[in-house]
């Protein structure tokens, strides 16, 4: 029976389906442990999560299998075990497994048995559930062994506590959004409490489409205090020290770093989804349409910070309507930034297409048709852009104008990727004003300000007619967001928020745009999850709804 026990947590960061990329990733991270008795990984860290359908496909199983296989016969070696997530099939179901691999072969297996599917996920499509876990004898230590969602309800851990286990141990894929480390944390404490045992968490790091991941491994002592925690938005792998005591087993040594927290986890998220969607895609770099205004402004800074200004293109697309202001803002913000910006103006082509359409529109006046013209001859180059020379198109539209339809399909919400589909306004302003003032040393883009000064203070416009502005249409941004966050993220009902001091015509007018504007979010591209309820996976309304709270 041993007294000492070093786990080395290795949170690091996958690629869907790139299973020798994943190996290669696992032994970097191996190698590093050294002095470790096990290396702990996330959740499905072979395959990279979520697979989505890909898992079951027979070949892909088969390929995860032999990468497994493989990394046991490493374990001969005499360096660290491994503890490896990666779908398993026994007996015609395929689990999520999580695979202890030691002595050079596959010592022991433990079947994830609670299946999440709800908001993101929807593990039940494609996992059969396992029965409730029982404990792993390690180098005569007992491991209890649950798999992510497993250690959100007390069962399998009770089951483990039962049967034996003396360190609880939980590989994970948990998705970011706001408050999320609180969260995690809480239902740590509610584990170790029910239990009296210690409590390890091993989370991914890194973007796979629109989910992103935030690391912030941590652990518990039986005692309910923190006494490891890993940084969060960077890949990392730390050694802790455990020692058995009269009590049971106490952490001795690990490192103790600071997550992220506010506004910057939130920028920080933005970052990481973007620079592994556009990396893991083999994207050469992202090009954006840059108005002057403040949703451009703040994704070109996050592009800057994820990429580097090299890989960043800005194109200025003029019409007759946009202002000086404009223009100048735009390239200041450019400069600053370190990137390119080039201009091309769309009049010529708003000039043909209504010579184009003079026939067909013949007396009819001018409305939005031709407001809309000029965001989808804008959405036209900045393809056009994006087909000669490789970049992805980044689109900039905020959650505030998803949500009401303030957005023109096959124009501004033409592109590949948001970084501001799960951002209101309002909080838009506010990451804009804390990049202004803080930049974390392993982003890429300069220190200072970087969005300027009249960008954050003039009225939001989409400049398509004379004199526009966004509160022509909307109402502000301030009430606007607080109705949404209502709707969307707590599903309040309409009386309720009206009660709250909100008034009803204006409540009921945002809920008719934010029901008939879903048929335009199912064509929107992807974008980074940041709060509780997202548009996409998370939220998933029908397009033709004839529901209305407020009659």
């Amino acid at each position: 029976m041993t007294d000492r026990l070093v786990l080395a947590l290795a949170q690091i960061d996958p690629t869907v389906g790139d299973i020798a990329g994943n190996l290669a990733r696992i032994r970097a991270a191996r190698a590093e442990a050294k002095g470790a008795d096990l290396a702990v990984y996330p959740e499905l860290v072979t395959i990279g999560y979520p697979p989505e359908d890909l898992v079951l496909k027979p070949a892909f199983q088969a390929a995860a299998r032999e990468a497994v296989e493989r990394l046991a016969a490493d374990t001969a070696d005499g360096g660290p075990a491994l503890l490896v997530g990666a779908p398993w099939l026994e007996d015609g179901r395929l689990y999520n497994a999580a695979l202890l691999l030691d002595g050079g072969k596959i010592a022991a297996v433990r079947y994830k048995c609670d299946l999440p599917n709800y908001g993101v996920f929807d593990e039940k499509r494609v996992f059969a559930a396992g029965r409730l876990p029982g404990p792993i004898l390690f180098r005569g230590v007992k491991l209890g062994v649950m798999v992510c969602e497993d250690c959100w309800t007390p069962e399998a851990a009770e089951c483990l506590a039962e049967s034996g286990a003396e360190i609880l141990i939980v590989p994970n894929c948990s998705p970011f959004e706001r408050d999320k480390i609180d969260q995690r944390l809480n239902l740590a404490v509610a584990r170790v409490t029910e239990t009296g045992l210690p409590f390890v968490y091993v989370n991914l790091i890194g973007g796979q489409d629109e989910l992103v991941f935030d690391g912030a491994s941590f652990a518990l002592g039986a005692d309910r205090s923190l006494v490891a925690q890993l940084p969060s938005w960077r890949e990392a792998v730390a050694l802790t020290e455990w020692r058995r005591g009269a009590k049971g087993w106490n952490c001795t040594a690990a490192p103790r770093a600071v997550p992220a927290e506010g506004l910057e986890t939130i920028y920080r998220a933005m970052v990481v989804g973007l620079r592994d969607y556009v990396d893991k895609n083999r994207f050469p770099g992202v090009v954006l349409g840059m108005s002057g205004g403040v949703d451009s402004a703040i994704s070109a800074a996050v592009a800057v910070d994820a990429l580097g200004a090299e890989r960043v293109r800005l194109l200025m697309l003029p019409s007759r309507f946009t202002s000086t202001d404009s223009t100048e803002d735009a390239a200041a913000c450019a400069a600053v930034l370190g990137t390119r910006i080039d201009s091309v103006a769309i009049e010529p082509g708003v000039e043909a297409l209504d010579r184009m359409m003079a026939g067909v529109f013949a007396g009819r006046g001018r409305d939005v048709t031709e407001e809309n013209v000029q965001a989808r001859l804008r959405g036209v180059a900045l393809m056009a852009f994006s087909n000669k020379f490789g970049h992805m198109v980044l689109t900039t539209g905020n959650k505030s104008e998803m949500s009401v339809g303030y957005a023109t399909l096959y124009g501004d919400m033409c592109g590949g990727y948001s970084v501001l589909k799960d951002v209101y306004k309002t909080t838009v302003y506010a990451l804009s004003r804390w990049r202004n003032q803080n930049r974390p040393d392993d982003l890429k883009g300069p220190a200072g300000r970087v969005i300027p000064e009249r960008i954050l203070t003039k009225a939001p416009t989409a400049e398509l007619r004379p004199n526009q502005t966004d509160q022509d249409s909307l109402p502000p941004y301030d009430v606007l967001d607080a109705i949404l966050e209502r709707l969307v993220e707590k599903e309040q009902p309409v009386a309720a928020i009206v009660a709250a001091g909100f008034d009803g015509a204006t409540v009921a007018r945002v809920e008719r745009m934010l029901y008939a504007a879903e048929y335009k979010r199912r064509q929107a591209p992807p974008g980074v999850k940041i709060t509780r309820k997202a548009f996409g996976r998370d939220r998933r309304y029908p397009i033709v709804n004839a529901f209305r709270d407020a009659r």
